[in-house]
C-alpha cells in the first residue's frame, strides 16, 4: 500500500453562478476509521503497512459474518441475530486526510479520545441505561428505532460514518444549502447568513445557520431535539446535549473530495472542545429510496416482549417464585 498524495493547496474548485464553491452532488463518508482512536493504534497518522493490515483484518471479520444457509434457525428464546455482512456497507478503507491514513477522526485532544468530564460521562451512561432498559411505551424507544431519524450520527451534526447508507447529497442556492442524508431520507436545511431560531424550537437535526469564510462553508448548529442526545458511529457511542454547539467547516480540496472539519463545544459534558477531521469523497450513482420502515414489526415486537416478561415476573411473584 502506497502513501496517498497530499491535497493540492492550489486546487481551484468548480463554482456556482454566484461564485461560491460548488458542493452539489452525492458524497460518501464510508470508512473503517472511527471517531475515537482504537487501542490498536498509538498515533493519529497510520503508516501504510499498518493501514493495509487493518483493512485486511476488517475484510476477514466481515467474511466471517456471512450467514451459512445450512445453519438453520437459532434455538427458541435466544438472540435471533441481526443483519449479516450482506446488508452492511460501512466501507473497507481507512480514512485519508491530506495524504495521511488516520486512526481516528478526532485530532484534538491529541489522544484521539472524547474528553468527557466526570459529570458528562455519568450523564451519558445514565442516558444509555435509560434508553436500553425502558420499554414502557413507544415514545421512550430511540428516535432511530422509531425511524424518525437515521441511526448513529449519520445526518445530525457532526455527520459520521455508520454501518450502511453513508451517502449524502448536497443541494446549493445562495440562500440555503440542503444536505439530504441517505439513511431515513433526512434533509438538513442550512440557512445562510441567518440567526438561530428561538431555543424552544428544537429540531431533529438541530438548527443550522451558515456563512462563507473565503471558499469554506462554515455551519453552526445547536438546539438539537433531546431525543437524539445519544449518538454513535460504528460501535462507538457518544453524547451531546440539546444546547451543544457544533461548528462544521466544508472545503472542497479536489474534484473528488470535500474536507470536512467539525468542533464540538459543551462545557457541561466535555473538559474541552474537541475537533475532528474527515473526508467526504465523490460517490458514484444516486441516493436510493430508504424504505426500511415498510413491514417493520420490530417496535410492536419489542413492546410485546417486554409485556410478556412483566407478566412472567408477576406470575413468578404470585407463585412465590416456584
Amino acid at each position: 500500500m502506497q502513501t496517498p498524495s497530499p491535497w493540492n493547496p492550489d486546487y481551484e474548485p468548480p463554482r456556482m453562478a454566484d461564485g461560491t464553491p460548488d458542493f452539489t452532488g452525492v458524497w460518501s463518508k464510508a470508512s473503517i476509521t472511527t471517531i475515537e482512536r482504537s487501542a490498536q493504534f498509538d498515533d493519529l497518522v497510520v503508516p501504510p503497512e499498518i493501514a493495509q493490515n487493518a483493512e485486511e483484518m476488517r475484510s476477514r471479520l466481515f467474511a466471517e459474518r456471512r450467514t451459512d444457509p445450512e445453519e438453520g434457525a437459532p434455538p427458541a428464546g435466544q438472540n435471533v441475530g441481526g443483519y449479516n455482512a450482506f446488508w452492511l456497507d460501512p466501507g473497507s478503507n481507512i480514512g485519508v486526510v491530506n495524504g495521511e491514513y488516520r486512526s481516528s477522526w478526532i485530532v484534538e485532544p491529541a489522544d484521539g479520545r472524547l474528553p468527557y468530564s466526570e459529570a458528562g460521562r455519568a450523564e451519558m451512561e445514565a442516558a444509555v441505561d435509560a434508553a436500553w432498559n425502558n420499554y414502557d411505551d413507544p415514545e421512550v424507544r430511540s428516535a432511530a428505532e422509531r425511524c424518525t431519524v437515521g441511526y448513529g450520527s449519520t445526518g445530525t451534526p457532526p455527520m459520521l460514518n455508520v454501518l450502511y447508507n453513508n451517502h449524502v447529497q448536497f443541494y446549493q442556492t445562495p440562500e440555503q444549502v440542503t444536505i439530504l442524508v441517505e439513511m431515513n431520507h433526512n434533509a438538513r436545511i442550512i440557512r445562510m447568513n441567518a440567526d438561530h431560531r428561538a431555543p424552544e424550537l428544537r429540531q431533529w437535526l438541530g438548527d443550522s445557520v451558515g456563512h462563507w469564510d473565503g471558499d469554506t462553508l462554515v455551519v453552526e448548529t445547536t438546539n438539537f431535539h433531546p431525543d437524539i442526545s445519544q449518538r454513535s458511529s460504528q460501535a462507538q457511542r457518544f453524547y451531546l446535549q440539546p444546547d451543544t454547539l457544533v461548528e462544521e467547516r466544508f472545503t472542497r480540496v479536489a474534484d473528488d473530495t470535500i474536507f470536512y472539519e467539525y468542533t464540538v463545544t459543551d462545557p457541561d459534558i466535555f473538559t474541552q472542545p474537541w475537533r475532528a477531521e474527515m473526508p467526504l469523497w465523490r460517490a458514484e450513482g444516486p441516493i436510493f429510496e430508504y424504505a426500511c420502515h415498510e413491514g417493520n414489526y420490530s417496535l410492536p415486537g419489542i413492546l410485546a416482549g417486554a409485556r410478556r416478561e412483566e407478566a412472567m415476573a408477576q406470575s413468578d411473584n404470585a407463585g412465590g417464585g416456584q
